[in-house]
């Protein structure tokens, strides 16, 4: 049995920008997850890929959200009293996401506030960056989640 922190509500402070991790993006994992979800040429056919704006084959933005989902995942999700999420407000791909590029995520905690119907359970909104090596923002995007709070008031 493991004794490892468990964020709560009260652990989630406005303003602070998080490193959430690292991926490198797999050029087989792009096209077997377009061929599955996204099976757009320029995710999934080399020359039409090289001949469309992108000059070769990019990533789904929808692979892209799964990547940085399991960064989330593997930073503080697993290890928090995660309720789940009522959505996402806005995605957005600035710039494609190409193989072999390295993604970094962030989260910055925008607002926390408890739940007025449910005194057990905090809101916490969240703004998550994803940028290449380049530093380039590829993705942004701003959810909700529901977490326990430590001590319902």
């Amino acid at each position: 049995m493991t004794n490892e922190k468990k964020m709560f509500w009260e652990d989630f402070v406005p303003g602070v920008r998080e490193r959430m991790g690292q991926v490198i993006v797999d050029r087989e994992e792009v096209i077997d997850f377009a061929r599955r979800y996204d099976p757009q040429p320029f995710h999934i056919d080399e020359e039409e890929a090289e001949n469309s704006i992108y000059g070769g084959i990019i990533a789904s933005g929808w692979h892209t959200c799964s990547m940085v989902m399991r960064l989330m995942c593997d930073s503080y999700l697993l290890n928090s009293s995660s309720l789940g999420s009522p959505g996402i407000e806005g995605v957005k791909w600035p710039r494609p996401v190409y193989p072999d590029d390295v993604l970094t995520a962030f989260r910055t905690v925008t607002e926390t506030r408890a739940s007025s119907s449910k005194p057990d359970r905090g809101i916490v909104k969240t703004f998550w960056e994803t940028e290449n090596q380049n530093g380039d923002l590829v993705m942004s995007m701003t959810g909700i989640n529901f977490f326990l709070r430590r001590r319902a008031e």
